[in-house]
């Protein structure tokens, strides 16, 4: 056991000291100011810490080399303070479903860092059984295609609603490309529906490569053992040189405009990145399974 003391943690757009106190790589107690226990110390003044961050990317190369997909999660992810992949598959067909999140599990059996796949389709392929079968896989989200707000009308969301219950994997919209001038109104019209039908879902969509907030991470499962500090939670966490600059900096700046700073990333416990050394330790990251979506009412 030990403390971490003196943390600056930044949270809503302020800077909290508090201490952690330290067990089997997890926050067993955490503190507003200094713990008085006796322990061994590691004083964190000179930084601002944050939770880690869990970043969505479509575009990671899962048929490429070995060397490939490190470089690209090196960059894309543990440079950035990331140490949780969330990811997706594109479905055709309903059948697709089992052998792309099979192909894509065993892609990333490699990576040093957590990961977690949902699932892409496009409309047509909302049915109950599709569902059904997310629901039995525990997938922790169905990203939904919409090319225009008619698709959404022949939903049979009676059913789809029916079907999801308990696990209640969120939808989340997605807007081709084609469709992007409109998307104001058609995520408008997402909402709507999603309202009147009672459907667990995001009303907005998910910037791809910035850090996933508290309120979705909820949604998919991941809150709060993964983007938070609390009792209980896996020690996951980054450290940005601490100046006057950034003294009243909220999390997303820093993370766009503060990268230089950035000088620790610790996974569950482990440095995995220390300045520009990155700690890449093939296979240490798990398949994350979600047991229950939406667990927190926040």
């Amino acid at each position: 056991m030990y403390i971490i003391e003196n943390a600056n943690v930044l949270k809503d757009k302020q800077l909290t000291t508090c201490s952690l106190l330290i067990r089997n790589d997890q926050i067993t107690v955490l503190h507003n100011g200094t713990a008085h226990y006796k322990y061994m110390k590691m004083n964190l003044a000179p930084y601002i810490m944050t939770p880690a961050y869990v970043l969505l990317s479509s575009a990671i190369p899962f048929e490429s080399s070995f060397q490939v997909l490190k470089t690209f999660i090196t960059e894309n992810f543990i440079l950035k303070g990331c140490t949780t992949i969330f990811t997706y598959v594109s479905l055709s067909y309903e059948n697709e479903l089992l052998d792309k999140l099979n192909e894509v599990k065993k892609a990333l059996m490699s990576s040093p860092i957590d990961f977690l796949i949902g699932i892409k389709i496009p409309a047509r392929l909302m049915t109950p059984t599709l569902i059904r079968k997310c629901k039995k896989l525990k997938i922790p989200a169905i990203f939904l295609e919409i090319q225009d707000s008619l698709e959404l009308e022949k939903i049979p969301w009676g059913w789809i609603r029916e079907a999801m219950f308990p696990f209640n994997s969120p939808l989340i919209p997605i807007i081709s490309s084609e469709q992007k001038k409109e998307a104001e109104t058609l995520l408008s019209k997402w909402k709507d529906r999603m309202i009147k039908e009672k459907i667990p879902a995001l009303y907005h969509l998910i910037e791809e490569g910035q850090p996933l907030s508290i309120p979705i991470l909820n949604k998919i499962g991941l809150y709060p053992n993964k983007g938070c500090f609390m009792s209980g939670t896996e020690l996951s966490y980054n450290l940005y040189l601490k100046d006057r600059e950034i003294a009243k900096v909220d999390e997303e700046s820093l993370f766009h405009y503060h990268s230089n700073r950035l000088v620790v990333t610790v996974d569950k416990g482990k440095v995995i990145r220390s300045g520009e050394k990155v700690l890449f330790s093939p296979g240490s990251g798990e398949f994350v399974q979600v047991r229950t979506p939406f667990f927190f009412s926040l």
